[in-house]
């Protein structure tokens, strides 16, 4: 029996492929695990209506933390229309699993590191090594949405005086999302941030909202953010819009080192750095608690390549490497980050999106060996 309870929930298209790609070179470092594979994903809703099923709850509690793939998800009246003929008219409403995953077990802060590995031909630069932090169960995604709206929520909004231009807009023409922050959740997110800056050398942590618009929760950010970096000598905070933020991570990437933001706007920005050190193809994502992490590449589950041996496997590999730095294994991920930063230097295996015809298997094999002998 391995040393830790590991939950794999390869997912959807490509998630499978590229889990198979971690394990291997999980494999070689010697990572003592004992893995249990869970159920999750669009078959799950397809044929019972439940894409997280409460079996894979009941499992994932009993683990250390687990790897996860990639998962399928579409807009609610989509998903409804491919439920197998006999759920379909039941009132069943679609849900994305790993937000669900995320809700049901705090898994309150996403950490997503963005390197750009040298010999990499997809970066925008050389230099640039950033982390964001997003508040994970928080903000816009926090799923208090509302069509049509009711009475009573229309009545309880009707307090606020911007509502009234909305007075005479009836119930089933309009929508409402809300934006939940609360002070625990900011505060959780910032400290992480300047906790993680101290411990990597990272000289700023800047704080990404919008709350020249967005006054209330982006305000109630930044508030706490002021607060908490009085305690960082040393560590300088920065404060930017979102909208701005994009133009600088773009024209000056290799400025910023840890960024904090929301929700909504940390998945965006993420996807954004991502990018400019390669793509999703090279995008590792930690969704971390108190006593549970899940890890994940931040690609999608990509359909179209599913069998074809072809998908970059560098961010589930990445993100196995941080569940070893989560789990305390700190001597085996450094040798995937070795393992990974001299395979991606020589250049000679290269998936598609690199450039090259390499496929996912060899990609993780060269990893593998590298870090053998890392």
């Amino acid at each position: 029996m391995g040393k830790y309870k590991i939950a794999l929930l390869p997912g959807d298209g490509v998630g499978g492929d590229v889990l198979d790609a971690a394990l291997k070179v999980l494999d070689v470092v010697g990572f003592e695990a004992e893995y249990t594979q869970g159920d999750i994903g669009w078959e799950f809703w397809r044929t019972e209506g439940n894409p997280l099923p409460d079996r894979t709850i009941e499992l994932l509690g009993e683990m250390d933390a687990s790897l996860f793939g990639a998962i399928t998800s579409k807009p609610k009246e989509e998903a409804a229309r491919e439920l197998v003929p006999e759920l379909q008219n039941k009132g069943l409403v679609y849900s994305s699993p790993i937000v669900g995953l995320r809700q049901r077990f705090s898994l309150h802060t996403n950490l997503r590191p963005c390197k750009a590995y040298e010999g990499n031909p997809l970066n925008l630069r050389d230099d640039i090594d950033l982390v964001v932090f997003r508040e994970n169960t928080e903000g816009l995604y926090v799923g208090v949405e509302f069509h049509p709206v009711p009475d009573d929520v229309r009545a309880a909004l009707s307090v606020h005086p911007k509502m009234k231009r909305f007075a005479d807009v009836p119930g089933e023409d309009m929508a409402i999302s809300t934006r939940v922050f609360t002070r625990k959740g900011c505060q959780s997110i910032v400290g992480q941030g300047f906790k993680y800056a101290k411990a990597h050398g990272y000289p700023t942590v800047t704080i990404c909202e919008k709350p020249n618009v967005i006054r209330e929760t982006s305000g109630l950010m930044l508030r706490e953010a002021r607060k908490i970096a009085e305690g960082y000598a040393g560590i300088e905070l920065w404060e930017t819009n979102i909208d701005a933020m994009c133009m600088w991570l773009v024209k000056n990437p290799q400025d910023y080192g840890v960024i904090v933001s929301s929700n909504m706007f940390g998945d965006i920005l993420s996807d954004l750095a991502a990018q400019i050190v390669g793509g999703l193809g090279f995008a590792c994502a930690g969704n971390i608690g108190d006593n549970f992490a899940v890890f994940e590449p931040t690609h999608g589950s990509a359909p179209k390549y599913v069998g074809q041996n072809k998908v970059n496997p560098i961010a589930m590999i990445r993100s196995a490497k941080m569940m070893l730095d989560y789990l305390g294994e700190t001597e085996k991920a450094n040798k995937i980050e070795t393992a990974v930063a001299e395979t991606i230097h020589e250049g000679r295996v290269q998936t598609y999106d690199m450039g090259g015809t390499s496929t996912t298997t060899e990609m993780a094999e060269a990893i593998a060996n590298a870090a053998k002998e890392a």
